[in-house]
């Protein structure tokens, strides 16, 4: 199944990922990692997580205190937000 990556959900990754690169060398990078494995999981197991809305689900990485908020259409997988888990929890809804 195709995904697509909402662009504010880019930004996000970005941010963070820039983020982690202060913290720390090559941290970025395993950020980045975290983040598309979690992705995959999504697309290989579409409707194992949580619902959070009427259409959409939330997969948490492994590593790293997010969450990937995403939507299932007929023919691919929306990523809608790659969230801080601290931050207001539905900030992300006029994505849908």
């Amino acid at each position: 199944m195709k995904f697509t990556i909402h662009p504010e959900a880019k930004i996000e990754i970005a941010y963070h990922a820039d983020y982690y690169e202060d913290k720390e060398s090559g941290l970025d990078a395993e950020f980045i990692e975290e983040v598309y494995a979690t992705i995959y999981r999504i697309i290989e197991f579409p409707h194992a997580w949580q619902k959070i809305s009427k259409k959409t689900r939330r997969c948490l990485t492994s590593r790293f205190p997010f969450g990937i908020i995403y939507s299932i259409e007929p023919d691919k997988i929306r990523i809608l937000s790659v969230m801080l888990l601290n931050r207001e929890p539905y900030y992300w809804k006029n994505r849908e």
